[in-house]
């Protein structure tokens, strides 16, 4: 038996400050990947957004570097620089270097932000290999640095300016994430989200990489917001419902539109962050839709022989954004994924239920198609739930009776189980002879599926491939009946070509798995299998790669596998392997500069 290791009062370790960020990064940005990296400009753009709200900032630039690193620019109050009281530094260094320290716990420097509850700048500061703030405040500007969350630099006056804000330069620490290569487009997702959700402030995104560059403005906020996601789409009530209110302090914003889908995209926000599990405001604007769509429906003898519409009904195809800005946010977690403040409810309930009944009073034309669509809604409703049922009693919503076409595996554990969802019925017979019987089945599909997004309940339990999918997986299907112990295969994976018919019939497959059985992507069951673009082949040496970048990493990998590259020096620096693998690498970086600059040389001169 080996020898206990000493455990006392000296194995306890007290991480404090920087130090426990470094150590443990996920518990304060979710996780250390792609979400994590990126989460890094959102805490910093966040800062700015706090200042546009307040109503001291209009513009915010950011700008993805070509060496990795990420400029926020904005024109708000700047951080301020003078000495801290209590921690006898400047404010500046205190704000970039201890956690919760800010302006935004008393109420005083900001009535509403998003960063209470958030990890703030200093842990972004702590996850980089380096940082430069610049602050123009009261006609002076000043800058400090910091490496890895440790002042680097005193704070440093560098003139006067007559301009002001603040402006924060960070490239995020390679050791601590998984990949430090940044996303133009989930960048400009968020950047476009914070625009539109804050009326009138300008934001420009800028990608110094591919010379990327754009702009937005939205003076019409939400409403325009609603308007984007229905473009294309036939909509019932031609214009945006859009009302908004204060009381308290608390201010709340609504647009919402109807179209003729049957899905519906009810979008929450408190203080900027994307609720996506809701709370008491969303809460609040369903009880008071339902409540005056019913009212109306039943003053204007709409109902006749039909039950009341349920909220359900009441929201098939309806586009909606509820934005509220609180002064104390209640946050369910520390990802901030739930509003609960009960007072917000009762607000926003009592807003939305005087606006919209003026609407409906005003515009009766819309009010009664709003209705209409609603009771189709709980008609079909009605029709899928006897659908379903003769389904069930035939037995193609039930594990117990598999699909013919499913070549099963022999495990009933499933943990070890796949299931390979595959394109066609000749791959699935290919599939079927590379597979592992034990562990994995094959369920080939014919043709392009139905689109769910597009049809209702009753058309999709009626289509023979969605009915063959639902019953090989075996959990049952939509909010009430799906089951997740009923699971029969612990990863389901689709494998369609590597064509635009694949890719196609892929996206078809996710929208199903995403409307009717949702828990399966939040569980992480679903995978998408990733088939290789290119097969490099050097004497017995082979390798498949998945992209161009790794198509040139791995041709000069296999190109130099003997290869020595010797100075012609009176003592010769010999290059090979790893070592010639990293010069080149350097080499191709240089580059890249070299042809970016080159690129702003000629632009500079026009």
């Amino acid at each position: 038996m080996s020898e206990i290791e000493k455990y006392d009062a000296t194995s306890i370790k007290v991480l404090e400050g920087i130090e426990a960020v470094r150590k443990r990064p996920a518990m304060y940005i979710g996780d250390i990947g792609e979400k994590g990296l990126h989460h890094l400009i959102e805490e910093v753009v966040g800062n700015s957004v706090d200042e546009a709200m307040g109503g001291y900032c209009n513009n915010i630039t950011v700008k993805l570097n070509i060496d990795g690193s990420v400029m926020v620019l904005d024109d708000g109050r700047g951080i301020p620089v003078d000495e801290h009281q209590e921690m006898k530094k400047p404010a500046l260094e205190v704000v970039m270097t201890t956690l919760h320290a800010g302006g935004k716990f008393e109420g005083k420097s900001y009535k509403v932000s998003g960063g209470l509850h958030g990890v703030g700048v200093s842990v972004v500061n702590a996850l980089s290999e380096w940082l430069e703030v610049e602050v123009r405040r009261d006609g002076h500007m000043y800058v400090q640095r910091y490496e890895r969350g440790e002042t680097k630099t005193a704070l440093e006056e560098r003139g006067a300016t007559k301009k002001r804000g603040t402006k924060i330069i960070f490239k995020p620490d390679s050791s601590i994430f998984e990949t430090i290569e940044l996303s133009y487009d989930i960048v400009k997702k968020r950047i476009r989200e914070l625009a539109f959700l804050n009326k009138g402030l300008c934001i420009n995104i800028i990608d110094e990489r591919t010379d990327t560059e754009e702009t937005f403005k939205y003076d019409g906020g939400i409403k325009i917001f609603v308007e984007e996601m229905n473009k294309g789409k036939e909509v019932v009530n031609k214009d945006v419902i859009y009302f908004e209110g204060k009381e308290k302090d608390i201010i709340v914003e609504c647009a919402m539109q109807y179209n003729d889908g049957y899905t519906e995209k009810v979008f929450s926000f408190a203080n900027n962050i994307n609720t996506i599990e809701g709370g008491t405001h969303l809460s609040g604007f369903r009880t008071a839709l339902t409540r005056t769509l019913n009212t109306y429906a039943k003053n204007s003898k709409l109902l006749k022989d039909d039950k009341a519409p349920s909220g359900d009904d009441y929201r098939e195809g309806l586009t909606a954004i509820i934005s509220v800005k609180v002064p104390e946010p209640q946050f369910e977690g520390q990802t901030k994924t739930k509003l609960g403040n009960r007072d917000v409810q009762g607000l926003v309930e009592a807003l939305a239920y005087e606006h919209l009944s003026i609407y409906c009073e005003e515009n009766p034309k819309s009010a009664r198609a709003i209705v209409g669509k609603a009771l189709d809604a709980s008609r079909a409703r009605e029709a899928a739930r006897k659908a379903r049922e003769l389904t069930r009693r035939k037995g193609a919503l039930s594990g117990s009776d598999l699909p013919g076409k499913l070549a099963d595996c022999s495990s009933n554990d499933v943990e070890s189980t796949e299931l390979f969802i595959v394109e066609g019925i000749s791959a699935g017979g290919t599939a079927k002879q590379g597979r592992d019987r034990r562990h994995q089945a094959i369920l080939p599909l014919k043709g392009v599926i139905l689109n769910v997004e597009k049809a209702r309940v009753e058309k999709m339990l009626n289509n023979e491939e969605i009915r063959t999918l639902i019953s090989a997986i075996g959990t049952g299907i939509g909010i009430d009946e799906f089951d997740p112990e009923k699971l029969r295969y612990g990863k389901i994976v689709i494998m369609t070509d590597a064509d635009v018919d694949g890719a196609h019939i892929r996206t078809l497959l996710l929208t199903f798995f995403f409307r009717q059985m949702p828990e399966l992507i939040d569980r992480g069951n679903i995978f998408i299998a990733q088939p290789p673009l290119y097969k490099i082949k050097r004497k017995k040496r082979q390798e498949y790669v998945y992209g161009d970048k790794e198509l040139q990493e791995s041709l000069i990998s296999i190109g130099i596998d003997e290869a020595v590259v010797e100075t012609c020096d009176k003592e010769p620096l010999r290059l090979s392997g790893d070592k010639l693998k990293k010069f080149l690498g350097l080499l191709e970086k240089m580059e890249e500069y070299n042809s970016h600059f080159n690129k702003k040389k000629q632009q500079n001169k026009k």
